[in-house]
């Protein structure tokens, strides 16, 4: 299946199956396009990761309220496809932070969250968690 990179704002898929989302993705309102680009990326049934690039911004409340029963109710279906996220920050005391808060987020959602240090080394790690993934298929 064919993914059509015009539909999609919230999400850069131009490298799939590694799907990036940018800071200048999030901005108010932005759960509602996110939400439908989430479900495009399900109903492929393909295995991906999601690599978050910057600095993410604070959201919106009604945002992170969307997105989170967004979450809830797809738990399952979002476990089986995507591989990963991946976090880029380039500051170790920050990423060991955001790694802690990423465990528990790992607990609730059940897909695998990890920080990383710097975009090279997003790409490579999921290029690994991916290939890793079709070696066990």
């Amino acid at each position: 299946m064919t993914i059509d990179v015009t539909t999609f704002t919230v999400h850069d898929v131009s490298l799939w199956p590694i799907v990036r989302q940018s800071a200048q993705s999030v901005h108010p309102g932005y759960a509602t396009q996110w939400a439908h680009e989430m479900d495009s990326l399900l109903s492929i049934s393909m295995p991906f990761v999601v690599i978050m690039e910057g600095d993410q911004p604070a959201e919106d409340h009604e945002d992170r309220k969307a997105r989170g029963i967004w979450l809830k109710k797809n738990k399952a279906a979002l476990a089986s496809v995507c591989r990963a996220v991946i976090g880029v920050e380039p500051s170790a005391l920050k990423r060991a932070a955001i790694q802690v808060q990423m465990s528990l987020a790992t607990k609730a959602f059940g897909t695998r969250m990890e920080m990383v240090s710097s975009e090279q080394e997003a790409l490579a790690l999921a290029t690994r968690i991916l290939e890793d993934r079709q070696s066990e298929n």
